[in-house]
């Protein structure tokens, strides 16, 4: 099963995949899955307990995902209703007797995770494996629209993303899995002008879209100026240069408390920035190329530059237009997650689907918005409309912030 690898497919496409591209790219997650199971075996490395409040242990993370796909495919009588099922209906039971007690994260809160006795990796290898085979058979007999293809191209993009912290994870660990390729250098080009307009925002069908994405609205956009790529490490270096960490005034008052508990000096995993910056990239030392996005860094410091520079961080609504309209200009992203003004909120008129948890954890009024994608992001899962979202503090995933004149 490990030799299996489909194709990269492009989110917009993968979005409205029928039965056939779905197969192959579940069974494609699935097997990224089981690699990154092996992975962290031959690794041998420990997560020291101060990982414990910021990630999850990788067996849970692998289990939860063979869990979700049964829990909402195999388990889900209402499947073929889409987005119209009834989240709280009866379900069936699961295969494994104790994978609602290991798996369900709404259950099992992430201190416990750590606590807790788990499943060996020969038993999660064998649970991942037989729900993907209950999966792909309902998906053979599954009618090819939209509703019935829902909860199918969920549990994907689920997975998907959970690979993407499982790359997270092993940087904070310090080893190399090999599975993903280098954030590349970026050519740098001046920012880009966007003249007032009414842009349309958000997913609108045919196809999958996460819920916090809809409804599709209009904005009223006045003119903007945006970087074309995210801040690179040779801007920021500036910033760290000129004494950024060791002035209050460019710092939200919640930000320089940060820096100060933290005695900050420098972005998470840097060990130098002066005359080049070292950083620890999963378990080795390097020298990063200085035009390369900036990336571990914070809300907090996204922020911070932006004061210090004169400018300030994009609203969602800015970036989401730029990226779709922007492309032929020269406007690129995916190399890092990146870090919007305001607070992830749901759109007005919003409708929860039926993983109410995927949005609403995050509608709490302390989360910044996060858009675009990093290196470790699958292609499937890169859409101009996906909305992330983290704690303004969080430095530990592939983040980093583009800049728009103030």
């Amino acid at each position: 099963m490990l030799d299996f690898r489909a194709p990269p497919i492009d989110a917009a496409r993968m979005r409205r995949a029928g039965r056939d591209l779905l197969s192959l790219a579940l069974m494609d997650a699935r097997n990224h899955s089981l690699r990154w199971l092996q992975a962290f075996e031959q690794s041998g490395r420990k997560a020291t307990p101060e990982l414990h409040a910021e990630a999850d242990p990788p067996l849970w993370t692998l289990g939860h995902l063979g869990w979700y796909q049964e829990y909402w495919v195999g388990r889900n009588v209402q499947r073929h209703r889409g987005e119209l099922c009834d989240p709280a209906a009866p379900r069936l039971a699961s295969i494994e007797p104790g994978a609602d007690g290991w798996y369900d994260g709404s259950l099992m809160p992430r201190p416990t995770r750590w606590a807790g006795e788990l499943p060996d990796g020969g038993s999660v290898r064998q649970y991942l494996a037989a729900t993907l085979d209950t999966t792909l058979e309902l998906l053979e007999h599954a009618p090819d629209t939209d509703a019935a293809l829902y909860f199918f191209r969920l549990a994907l993009f689920h997975e998907d993303a959970h690979a993407e912290g499982l790359a997270v994870l092993s940087q904070q660990l310090g080893f190399d899995a090999g599975l993903w390729d280098a954030p590349a250098p970026l050519p740098q080009r001046p920012p880009l002008l966007f003249p007032a307009t009414r842009a349309r925002i958000g997913s609108e069908g045919p196809g999958f879209a996460y819920d916090n994405e809809g409804p599709a609205h209009e904005v009223a956009l006045p003119e903007f100026e945006i970087d074309a790529q995210a801040v690179s490490w040779a801007q920021y270096t500036e910033f760290v240069e000129d004494g950024g960490y060791d002035e209050a005034r460019w710092w939200h008052p919640d930000g320089w408390a940060w820096v100060q508990a933290g005695g900050r000096r420098s972005p998470r995993h840097v060990d130098r920035m002066r005359q080049g910056v070292l950083q620890q990239r999963f378990g080795r030392l390097a020298q990063v190329p200085l035009t390369q996005a900036a990336l571990h860094l914070s809300w907090y410091e996204a922020d911070a530059w932006c004061r210090w520079a004169g400018r300030r961080l994009p609203t969602e609504a800015e970036w989401e237009h730029a990226a779709r309209a922007g492309g032929s200009r020269g406007f690129r992203w995916g190399q890092v997650w990146e870090w919007m003004a305001g607070r992830f909120r749901p759109y007005e008129r919003f409708v929860p689907g039926p993983d109410a948890a995927h949005s609403q954890a995050g509608f709490d009024g302390r989360h910044r918005v996060l858009r675009g994608a990093s290196f470790a992001t699958r292609e499937r899962l890169r859409h101009p409309c996906y909305r992330n979202y983290e704690l303004p503090a969080c430095d530990s995933q592939f983040t980093g912030f583009r800049s728009c004149a103030a």
